[in-house]
């Protein structure tokens, strides 16, 4: 990968990985210091990572650096240690986008990062598998228990009026 390789793909990808990460970490300033050490890590690697895995490389490292510092912070909370009814209220929601969001906090971590890369990036399950480091058959598993989470939260009218 060349130097002009690199500026490519802080030009393609930093929106993408930004976007991804502030998904799941809900943290501006989070995100932002997620993508910047995503980038450095790529940097430091440009001779090894080749410019057709270049994408691939920033998910996976964005991902697990953002795992690692969600875990640092001990943020990461259990979906079933939840009291689901402190989770919602009965004012009236505008935006469909803000149900949605708030439907993906109350899923566990590892189903929302498999949901946002296969419905929002757009990644297929073997790339999804291979940047979260699980087999296909768990991210396919993980996207099933994620949606049906989402489904069961969304159906009841109270957190959609």
């Amino acid at each position: 990968m060349t130097i002009d390789d690199y500026n490519k793909a802080v030009e393609q990808h930093a929106d993408g990985v930004y976007r991804f990460i502030l998904k799941n970490c809900r943290n501006e300033a989070i995100a932002k210091d997620v993508v910047q050490e995503s980038f450095e890590k790529l940097w430091v690697k440009i001779e090894t990572v080749a410019g057709e895995k270049v994408k691939s490389y920033l998910f996976t490292t964005a991902y697990h650096t953002m795992i690692d510092v969600l875990r640092k912070e001990k943020r990461i909370t259990d979906f079933d240690q939840t009291n689901e009814g402190m989770h919602y209220h009965t004012e009236q929601y505008n935006d469909l986008g803000e149900v949605l969001d708030q439907a993906l906090k109350m899923i566990p971590e590892i189903q929302r990062t498999v949901i946002l890369l296969r419905d929002y990036e757009g990644y297929s399950y073997a790339e999804i598998a291979e940047i979260t480091s699980l087999s296909e058959s768990q991210v396919k598993v993980y996207i099933y228990r994620g949606r049906l989470n989402l489904k069961s939260y969304l159906v009841k009218m109270e957190h959609v009026i």
